[in-house]
């Protein structure tokens, strides 16, 4: 016989090894740290320049950042802050090396989704994010899911519930029925409306007081924030059905638009969503703020049926909140009937040489046609080890394999990076300018 003291003891013992694993994976202090890029890197796959010209900037310009030169004088090692230094500095056939960023514009924002677990949605939010960053752009990551991946991967470890979308989500509850209450008591009939009124419990909290960056933490990348999750925020979903019985007419599914609209609008560049293996209130809300819907899938048959459920029932979720909010829905940056400027289906976990995967590209391809993305995500050894350790290929150094398996793997994130750029490039322009 098994209660729920039994498993509180069986997660005690589970974080103790957390915690060794951690101490195996990250530094002496528990702290993620990101290494140094060596100026071949910086050259040919961050600036994509020639290396004789990349040599060349740094001899006639002194001020360029110089970074940290190896022993034997061979190759130099960049910190991401020098990067990003050089990339404000030099120009290439009077060319800025700024990334692409339309002006006037918030950020734009994607959700990686899908509610088939093992799809590599965590996976392909952290690489994307990496890549994006090593781009140029500045990226808030929102992990959405309460197993954490995305947080923990980020170097994330001591997170409280109350700073997660939870709490933004309580946070909004507490704002949505006192902007509703005032509004009721202020109606021009006359006629006091209905009070709702929010227990003790909640308002006690002070998530109502909180800012904006009082839910943002900075990871060891430093054009890279997050709001991060924990295994306690599991429970939002059972907290956010009460929450709607206390005010029927919150709109919750807003709760994270709302909170990220009063961003500035130039403070990040991209916002990306890992979104939980389900339909429910934090995915609801992840979907609806999303300017982009990427949805990625492994390559076989139950993947794919898997997929093609949740497109369906993701379909009617959103139909039903049009139907039931339509009306009553406060205006803002997002609107109802729910949106999207681009939607894309990625394979990852793909291997060319198995034919059955070969197939399923193709299934895949015949039913969502340029919705499928051109380059699939290859599973390699690579890949592997990187989601040991909790890393992105782009944070493994080349030199702890052989440079070509690094390369390999490497490769296919920055294609599938290439065409997610391409796409959330066209999305951002077509944003309505911000005021």
């Amino acid at each position: 016989m098994f209660t729920h003291q039994d498993l509180s003891e069986l997660q005690a013992n589970s974080l103790k090894m957390q915690n060794w694993i951690r101490q195996q994976t990250f530094s002496p202090e528990m702290d993620k740290k990101l290494r140094r890029f060596s100026s071949w890197e910086v050259a040919s796959l961050i600036l994509k320049i020639n290396q004789s010209t990349f040599r060349g900037r740094l001899a006639s310009d002194p001020t360029l950042p110089a970074g940290l030169v190896e022993e034997d004088g061979r190759q130099r090692w960049y910190t991401l802050e020098e990067v990003n230094e050089l990339r404000r500095k030099m120009k290439v056939n009077r060319q800025s090396m700024m990334p692409e960023r339309p002006a006037g514009k918030r950020a734009v924002r994607c959700a990686i989704a899908n509610f088939k677990g093992g799809a590599g949605k965590s996976t392909v939010a952290l690489h994307f994010a990496h890549a994006a960053a090593l781009d140029g752009y500045r990226v808030l990551a929102v992990d959405f899911d309460p197993q954490a991946t995305l947080s923990h991967s980020m170097g994330l470890t001591n997170v409280s519930e109350d700073h997660t979308v939870w709490g933004i989500m309580a946070r909004d509850l507490e704002r949505e029925t006192n902007r509703q209450n005032a509004a009721a008591v202020g109606a021009e009939s006359g006629t006091a409306l209905p009070q709702r009124r929010i227990p003790a419990a909640i308002t006690d909290m002070g998530l109502g007081d909180l800012r904006v960056n009082d839910f943002i933490k900075p990871t060891a990348w430093s054009t890279i924030d997050i709001v991060p999750s924990c295994a306690n925020a599991a429970f939002v979903e059972f907290a956010s059905a009460q929450y709607r019985h206390m005010n029927p007419e919150w709109s919750f599914f807003a709760a994270v638009s709302r909170y990220l609209d009063a961003l500035p609008d130039d403070a990040y560049d991209l916002i990306i969503f890992d979104c939980p293996p389900a339909i429910g209130y934090q995915s609801m809300n992840a979907v609806f703020a999303a300017d982009l819907l990427y949805i990625p899938s492994g390559p076989g048959y139950w993947e794919y049926d898997s997929t093609t459920s949740f497109i369906g029932q993701l379909a009617e979720a959103l139909e039903d909140l049009s139907a039931g909010f339509e009306q009553t829905f406060p205006a803002g940056k997002v609107s109802l009937p729910k949106v999207f400027q681009d939607i894309r289906f990625l394979v990852t976990r793909y291997e060319p040489s198995n034919d059955l995967h070969r197939a399923m590209v193709e299934a895949f391809r015949k039913v969502f046609g340029d919705r499928l993305t051109d380059n699939p995500i290859e599973m390699t050894r690579a890949v592997e080890q990187s989601s040991r350790f909790l890393s992105s290929i782009y944070e493994i150094d080349y030199r702890d394999m052989t440079r070509d398996t690094w390369r390999r793997a490497r490769g296919s994130f920055d294609l599938a990076y290439d065409e997610f750029k391409e796409t959330f490039l066209a999305a951002w322009q077509k944003l309505e300018d911000e005021a």
